[in-house]
């Protein structure tokens, strides 16, 4: 499943998002309010279980991100690997400035049913005893489908570091999951 993340917003259609990113770097806001409609679930996906609380501020933050720099894109097919990088490094980005303080459950986009409600509250804890960048490569590895080479490149660090956060975070879940 490497490079995923593009399957899960259901816009496929590369000539649609290259409509969209041109209308946007032109400053369309019928174009840009398209695009942020498509990415803004995306992005949220990548930045709740990073930032855990600050999930939707640092979502907002990267979006802003996104349009600010929209011009520098070069290719609209890398579209929403571009925006990955971006949610990424926001999420750890508010994910350090609270690292050391108590955390809070976080919002979940789709509200758990309400037998999964227990489910929910023991991933959220288990994922905020973790740190941010154990959270990062969980979250690129498990919920992207990124292969361990693309979360290297993602986070710019080697290979052998994605390895061993992969298993000191998963280890650390495991540990505070039971």
């Amino acid at each position: 499943m490497s490079g995923g993340g593009e399957g899960h917003t259901g816009h496929r259609d590369p000539e649609l998002l290259a409509r969209l990113v041109e209308g946007a770097r032109r400053g369309d806001a019928l174009a840009m309010d398209e695009l942020l409609e498509i990415l803004a679930p995306f992005v949220g996906r990548i930045c709740g279980p990073v930032a855990l609380q600050d999930g939707p501020d640092a979502a907002q933050e990267a979006l802003i991100a996104v349009f600010r720099s929209i011009r520098q894109l070069k290719e609209p097919a890398a579209l929403f690997g571009w925006v990955r990088a971006i949610a990424v490094r926001e999420a750890l980005k508010f994910a350090n400035q609270r690292r050391r303080q108590p955390t809070v459950p976080m919002e979940w986009e789709d509200p758990p049913v309400a037998g999964d409600l227990h489910l929910a509250s023991d991933i959220t804890d288990a994922l905020g005893r973790l740190m941010p960048e154990h959270r990062a490569v969980l979250m690129l590895r498990h919920v992207e489908g990124l292969s361990e080479q693309e979360v290297s490149a993602l986070l710019e660090i080697p290979v052998g570091t994605v390895r061993s956060r992969l298993f000191r975070a998963r280890r650390s879940f495991r540990s505070a999951w039971g």
